[in-house]
């Protein structure tokens, strides 16, 4: 749960000062609210972080509070710079979340082989 918020907050950080009013001819990126993008990807950012854990109680994931953080992050930060509509971000939430289960499958793979393994 950590990792997500912190990647939530890297995401804001990184993208503040896009966010911010006009500063030195920089415009803002987007108009719009950012509370709901980020109560957004704080829930995909937990979801991803469980697809992990759920891999971590099985097998030894590698990094799994890293890959929750960045993707979590990368997508903060790419909704807040551009505040693209629900389908995007449902789409983009998907591809987080297939990330993050990818990554666990890599480490299940192991273990899902020698259930199908022949004697």
């Amino acid at each position: 749960m950590g990792f997500a918020l912190a990647g939530v907050g890297l995401g804001w950080a990184t993208g503040l000062f896009r966010i911010t009013p006009e500063q030195y001819g920089l415009p803002e990126a987007a108009p719009g609210p950012l509370l709901p993008y980020l109560a957004a990807w704080t829930l995909i950012g937990l979801a991803a972080a469980g697809v992990l854990r759920a891999a971590a109680a099985k097998v030894p994931v590698y990094a799994p509070g890293v890959i929750s953080l960045a993707v979590t992050g990368l997508g903060t930060r790419l909704s807040l710079g551009w505040r693209p509509e629900w389908p995007v971000l449902a789409g983009m939430a998907a591809a987080a979340l297939a990330v993050a289960a990818g990554w666990s499958l890599m480490a299940l793979r192991p273990v899902l082989g020698a259930k199908n393994a022949r004697p």
